[in-house]
């Protein structure tokens, strides 16, 4: 009775009108939802879900550095997806490099001057991202290990890492925590451009989207790891080195998830706790996927998720909702995003009569 076939290409402003489609019944169940299950207005939760993101020149800002950090580890993700590498150790190379800044901050910020000791942080979060997911790509580079098992229980591995250091840099002994590092001189703290905190941040990252999108697309590395993500046996067949392509990859992914740390550490908490990726590492993977890995969508994908949590955020408070409700909407219109891209990537087919088909 149903027939479905894969279809060649949409559109784009077909595809367009679909997800726009698919947001609007989406929102419309959720004030149906919101109305019998708090009686409240959906207009008035809709309007308060913005002003949680929108509200204050401060939310705005927090909300662009969310969004930024956030895309960051998006595109770190992108070049492993790209290639059919499932990387999910994104939260543990995230950790690993905030690692590495912070003990920049703390074991050498008063010996040498604040602009050597950024360029120290980056280049030490950066390399310990690298290795940590390399480690994991040159495993099945050589022996065709389960990438995805590997790299989940690296996430593990680093978070239990940072816990140790954490406990032997706890400031006053015995609290559990590090606290503000370098509070009283800001040595390792990112300078703010023009009297915002969170400036630098969001350029960087807007630099590192340009880049990204870039190499993927134009360089020859890009088009390695698109031959390599369509068919390893074709890419050795025209002469690509598939298992360095897997490394170098990897090396570049976790490089970049170790920038984020950096961005972390010195651009936005100057501290070091075992949750300050905060599900970044995993959350990435829907930005990535909802974007189909096209470094430019990633920002459209990234402040949807990032706008969706501000304002589930401020509605349990505004409220005095239980924080499920809101996650409840969010879930909803995530599940209709999500469940559009099956039309706009399949058709479907009704049989009227045995062997007649219509669209």
């Amino acid at each position: 009775m149903i027939h479905i076939t894969k279809r060649k290409e949409m559109p784009l402003p077909q595809a367009l009108a679909i997800r726009l489609l698919a947001i609007a019944l989406s929102l419309v169940v959720c004030g149906v939802i919101t109305a019998v299950m708090t009686g409240l207005n959906p207009l008035d939760v809709y309007g308060t879900m913005i002003k949680g993101a929108f509200g204050t020149q401060r939310k705005i800002w927090i909300l662009l550095q969310e969004i930024a950090i956030l895309l960051c580890v998006a595109l770190a993700l992108t070049p492993a997806f790209r290639m059919k590498f499932w990387n999910l150790g994104g939260e543990g190379q995230i950790l690993v490099g905030s690692l590495a800044s912070a003990a920049c901050m703390i074991c050498l910020g008063d010996k040498v001057p604040n602009a050597l000791l950024i360029l120290l942080m980056a280049v030490a979060s950066v390399a310990a991202g690298a290795v940590w997911a390399g480690i994991p790509a040159i495993f099945k580079a050589r022996w065709n290990t389960n990438e995805t098992l590997f790299t989940l229980m690296m996430n593990y591995v680093a978070t239990q890492l940072v816990a140790y250091f954490v406990i032997v840099w706890e400031v006053p002994k015995g609290s559990g925590n590090i606290g503000i590092i370098n509070q009283s001189t800001e040595a390792g703290w990112f300078p703010q451009l023009f009297g915002y905190k969170y400036l630098l941040n969001i350029i960087l990252v807007a630099l590192l989207t340009v880049a990204m999108h870039v190499y993927l697309t134009y360089s020859k590395h890009g088009y390695e790891i698109s031959v390599v993500g369509e068919s390893a046996s074709t890419a050795r067949y025209v002469g690509i080195k598939v298992d360095r392509v897997i490394v170098r990859t990897l090396l570049l992914s976790g490089a970049v998830c170790g920038f984020a740390g950096l961005l972390l550490v010195g651009g936005t908490s100057h501290t070091l706790t075992t949750t300050i990726a905060g599900g970044r590492g995993f959350t990435a993977v829907m930005v990535a996927w909802l974007a189909k890995f096209n470094p430019a969508i990633m920002a459209a994908s990234s402040f949807l998720l990032v706008f969706m949590g501000n304002g589930a955020g401020e509605i349990s408070t505004a409220y005095g909702l239980n924080h499920s409700f809101g996650d409840i909407l969010t879930g909803i219109i995530l599940f209709f995003i999500i469940g559009c891209e099956f039309f706009i990537s399949y058709k479907v087919h009704f049989a009227k009569k045995e062997g007649e088909r219509v669209v």
